[in-house]
């Protein structure tokens, strides 16, 4: 049975909630703990389903894991890492796609790995390929397993290599550092993801005992080393959790503080948030995001890989535009499949029209197969209640927000996959003032 929150919407969200690390992040940190001949221990860790999963994946390869979830410190001691059983990682893992990023790590530790089926949302294409030839480029072999998963050996170890992405991929990104910081000899990665998240991730992989330097051209270069140590590391603020509410406050017409928001992380969001006639304040303690009254204003906007704008905010943001004057115009350019969730929406009221085309910007990759990845909002639309179900993380979370702006009473169907990214939502709804409920569907 799906979990069904019932929202009596309507009410701008007003109040303050905390955000703790960046969920994008700290699951990879995770997964580097392996790397290290010592105990690591990491802070502002968020108590979210997508940590458990990798805690006990962890678990499962013989990682002994403590995590105080109230003080949000997780301690992982790699001393005696074993293989896993292929059942075992297949009915834990899940929908999480996070096997795949320890395949590196096991094969220099144990010289082999398994990967089982990957899920995920299904906002569009992301294939292993990219995991998978990387992997081999450093010489592992890969042979299919079952008819559900992967097996893959380094039977002759992992030597550096030269690759070059043909998009800046922030999975294949981190495939390749937690793969090459014990290859032996040089990597060089071009065409790299710099996110702040994998900044973090190098960071911490120095912290251990990595060689790993960046260059201004997205090329990322890496020096083996024979051993790493744990790592003692504080985690970066999730800035997609911070935009959400954010745009929540938006969308409602509330004032919403996000303590723990940082502002380098989240400059283009903010910037955007302006445009379109939101207001914020920057503090030492984070953000509070405000609808300043008046009319919100039409955009025309483009997601990129960072420095550009996130396709993780691009979801939670549209809903405030439905609520601006005039028409905006949302190109996709990160996943072809993104705009799935506002068929909810159009069903509470938003005029929303999705293309095929790429409009108002430059043509992307997508622009040619046939996928809808261009948006036009035609607002302000009062949105009104409805039934709705969640199809993924970030959809789902957009899809709160849209319940909560509209006037009535909505009934959002699969509500709890929201606990994989965002912490205690719940909790958050209720000190923001939001009339929600958990009801037996």
């Amino acid at each position: 049975m799906k979990s069904v929150l019932r929202v009596n919407g309507g009410q701008p969200l007003v109040g303050e909630i905390t955000v703790r690390g960046a969920k994008n992040f700290v699951s990879k940190a995770m997964v580097a703990s392996l790397l290290g001949t010592s105990p690591s221990v990491m802070r502002n860790v968020p108590e979210i389903n997508d940590v458990q999963i990798v805690a006990g994946l962890l678990q499962l390869h013989g990682v002994a894991v403590s995590w105080d979830q109230a003080a949000g410190v997780l301690s992982m001691d790699p001393t005696n890492v074993d293989l896993a059983g292929a059942g075992e990682i297949e009915a834990h893992a899940g929908s999480s796609r996070i096997p795949i990023l320890l395949c590196g790590p096991l094969l220099h530790r144990l010289g082999e790995a398994y990967i089982p089926d990957l899920g995920g949302c299904r906002i569009g294409d992301r294939p292993i390929n990219y995991h998978l030839d990387i992997l081999r480029k450093f010489g592992a072999e890969v042979e299919k397993y079952t008819d559900r998963g992967i097996q893959l050996s380094a039977p002759n170890g992992l030597v550096g290599t030269k690759y070059e992405l043909n998009y800046p991929s922030v999975g294949a990104t981190e495939q390749l550092l937690l793969t090459a910081v014990l290859a032996e000899g040089k990597t060089e990665l071009r065409n790299a993801a710099i996110e702040p998240e994998i900044m973090d991730l190098i960071a911490v992989l120095q912290k251990m005992g990595a060689l790993i330097s960046v260059d201004t051209d997205r090329v990322i270069r890496i020096e083996g080393v024979e051993q790493l140590q744990g790592f003692n590391h504080t985690a970066l603020s999730d800035r997609i959790e911070s935009a959400s509410w954010g745009a929540a406050a938006l969308a409602t017409g509330g004032e919403v503080m996000v303590r723990g928001a940082t502002q380098p992380e989240m400059m283009t969001f903010l910037n955007t948030f302006r445009k379109v006639g939101g207001d914020f304040d920057i503090t030492d303690d984070g953000i509070r995001f405000v609808h300043p009254g008046g009319k919100l204003r039409s955009i025309v906007l483009e997601t990129d890989v960072h420095p550009g704008f996130m396709t993780d905010w691009q979801q939670p943001l549209v809903v405030a535009l439905t609520q601006a004057e005039g028409l905006s115009i949302v190109h996709e350019t990160v996943y072809e499949n993104r705009f799935g969730f506002t068929s909810a929406l159009r069903k509470m009221g938003a005029h929303i029209q999705v293309y095929r085309e790429c409009l108002g910007g430059t043509p992307c990759r997508f622009g040619q197969r046939n996928f809808y990845h261009s948006a036009a909002i035609s607002g302000p639309t009062p949105l009104t209640a409805a039934d709705i179900a969640v199809p993924d993380l970030r959809g789902g979370f957009s899809h709160l927000i849209a319940a909560l702006t509209a006037q009535g009473t909505s009934n959002v169907q699969g509500i709890k996959i929201i606990n994989r990214g965002y912490e205690n939502f719940l909790g958050k709804l209720e000190a923001l003032g939001a009339d929600v409920e958990m009801v037996e569907p």
